[in-house]
Parts: C-alpha cells; sequence; structure tokens
C-alpha cells in the first residue's frame, strides 16, 4: 500500500476564449520564462489581483482623504478629538 507524502495538487481545468493576440503573447512569456502556459497564466493573474489590491487600497486612501478634507478633519482636530476620547475613557465615559 501506497503512502502519499504529502497533498495532493488540487487542479480546475477550464476552458477560455482567447484571441489569438493574447494567445500569442501568453505563448511568448511561457517561452520566455520557461514554463508552461497554465502556470504563465497563473502568475499573470497573480500579479494582476497584487496590483488590484494595491489599487484598491488606494482608492480607500484617497476616500479617507477627501472625507477628512469635506469634514474640515486637520491634524489639529483630530489630536484635539483624541484627547476628548481618552479622557472620556480615563473618566468611565462611554
Amino acid at each position: 500500500m501506497a503512502i502519499p507524502l504529502g497533498m495532493a495538487k488540487m487542479t480546475v481545468r477550464s476552458t477560455y476564449a482567447l484571441d489569438p493576440e493574447t494567445v500569442a503573447a501568453l505563448d511568448r512569456l511561457a517561452r520566455r520564462w520557461r514554463v508552461s502556459k497554465s502556470e504563465a497564466l497563473r502568475r499573470i493573474v497573480s500579479a494582476a489581483s497584487a496590483v488590484e489590491s494595491v489599487d484598491a487600497t488606494a482608492d480607500a486612501l484617497t476616500a479617507l482623504g477627501e472625507l477628512q478634507e469635506l469634514l474640515g478633519l486637520d491634524e489639529r482636530r483630530a489630536e484635539a478629538w483624541i484627547r476628548e476620547i481618552r479622557a472620556g475613557r480615563e473618566a468611565g465615559r462611554p
């Protein structure tokens, strides 16, 4: 009886329709990176996902900045608010 030395790699097979230019670009990248087209595609999707995550963070920070500006929340007012909250906590107020 054989005992596997690790977990089996899960694979999901999918079919996608790609235009000829995209297929050619995928072929070129796979050859350049010396990997299969599937591995090249995995790397591309992973990189695009990481970029999307950074963009989402930047968008959130931009929105926060706009909100703070709209509310007139500058550093001086923010520090005053923090002092007020701390004082309330120390006094046992919610």
